[in-house]
């Protein structure tokens, strides 16, 4: 079998005799799920030849096939060191479960990653598996998932602003997902789990390694009370390869992105850019034009078409259902003036505030004709703007309007 080929649907292909099976592989076998597990520590995240391969064929037939030594030679090179009982015992004894495709608490999301492509043109690929930890719903978290996502080297305005976004959208019932990196991820994460949030923290090694060590103690809340998630099995160490894989789970699981601070060659990007290709609506958070740690923000809003989020209910009306997250309209700062026609405000701004002046005094300070003025001041008189003194008009005291 050649590598871009599958297994056909009907006959399996031939085994190796059982005793030349690795011992740790024969319990893969006999069931999809642990099959999928095994499958999880031969493939590198993101292999969409794999992941093909397994939804054609089944996790069984596919690494029976590899096992009699058909299919890409970079998951034969991995056989010996596949134990997926002994991964399943440890996720166990973290208190963890595996999840498949046909599982009910697998976001639906994941599967768009299977008919997207990367920039080079190969699917982004669903993945095989996630390990999981921790007691959220996965699937429910999904459904309202809004990704945060931005520099570990964030600036303090950065953080503070994913503090803000963090905590208004769990108030608005969102699930907050991110990667459990420093800067703005741990403080996305930070405020969500500090608020009473749902938080969801996808992670580029196994879900018994917490990395960065940094963030050992946030992590650990977040198994205690949300979820970590990863696509590859316990002991798996975090690569800069497995980092920018993990992005495309996190576009993919959610509703959508926010960028809340990235500089021009920023990883989050990557995100967004994972985002767009699936279809999610994506969004920026603006900074200073001077800051370079906002550099990719301003790339996003203006070459990629992202919409620009300043606060909390701009990111739900964003990411949320049509409709349903509308923010309250904005109005500045309001005084007497607002609302009058041009003429009336001409004729107010003209009004002295201390000495009175006549209404022909009044229409030439204000260009306009003497009748248009007494119109103009009969109707600031009702308005409480214009006082009308021994046959002269002076400015009354300043009212703010309600």
């Amino acid at each position: 079998m050649s590598p871009g080929a599958t297994v056909p649907a009907g006959p399996r292909a031939p085994v190796r005799p059982l005793r030349q099976v690795p011992g740790p592989l024969r319990v893969a076998l006999d069931d999809e799920r642990t099959a999928r597990a095994a499958w999880s520590r031969l493939a590198e995240p993101g292999d969409a030849q794999a992941s093909r391969l397994v939804a054609e064929c089944g996790a069984v037939a596919a690494l029976e096939a590899v096992l009699a030594g058909h299919g890409a030679q970079r998951w034969r090179l991995r056989l010996e060191g596949a134990d997926p009982g002994a991964d399943l015992r440890l996720l166990r004894r973290l208190g963890g479960r595996l999840l498949v495709p046909d599982d009910p608490e697998w976001p639906r999301g994941l599967a768009d990653l299977d008919t997207a492509t990367a920039t080079d043109g190969r699917p982004l690929g669903q993945p095989l598996c996630l390990w999981v930890r921790g007691p959220l719903e996965l699937a429910a978290a999904a459904t309202t998932g809004a990704a945060l996502v931005g520099s570990r080297a964030a600036t303090a305005y950065g953080e503070h602003v994913a503090a803000e976004l963090s905590a208004g959208l769990g108030e608005r019932g969102f699930a907050v997902w991110s990667g459990g990196a420093y800067g703005i991820d741990a403080a996305a994460h930070r405020a969500s789990a500090a608020t009473g949030g749902p938080t969801v923290a996808v992670l580029a090694g196994g879900v018994d390694r917490l990395y960065p060590r940094g963030n050992t103690a946030l992590l650990e809340r977040i198994a205690e009370t949300g979820a970590l998630v990863s696509e590859v099995p316990p002991g798996s160490a975090p690569t800069r390869w497995r980092f920018l894989e993990r992005n495309r789970l996190i576009a993919a699981a959610t509703r959508g992105t926010v960028v809340v601070e990235a500089a021009w060659r920023s990883g989050a990007l990557a995100t967004a850019d994972r985002a767009e290709r699936l279809l999610r609506p994506v969004g920026a958070v603006p900074g200073p034009v001077t800051s370079a740690a906002s550099a990719g923000c301003h790339r996003l809003l203006r070459e990629r078409g992202a919409v620009c989020v300043t606060d909390a209910a701009e990111a739900a009306e964003l990411l949320g259902p049509v409709g349903e997250h509308l923010p309250p309209p904005r109005t500045g700062r309001q005084d007497d003036l607002d609302g009058l026609s041009p003429a009336d405000r001409r004729v107010a701004e003209v009004l002295p505030s201390r000495a009175a002046a006549s209404t022909e005094a009044l229409a030439a300070s204000a260009g306009l004709d003497v009748a248009c003025v007494q119109a103009a001041l009969g109707r600031l008189h009702l308005a409480g703007i214009a006082a009308p003194v021994d046959g002269a008009w002076r400015r009354s005291a300043p009212q703010r309007r309600p």
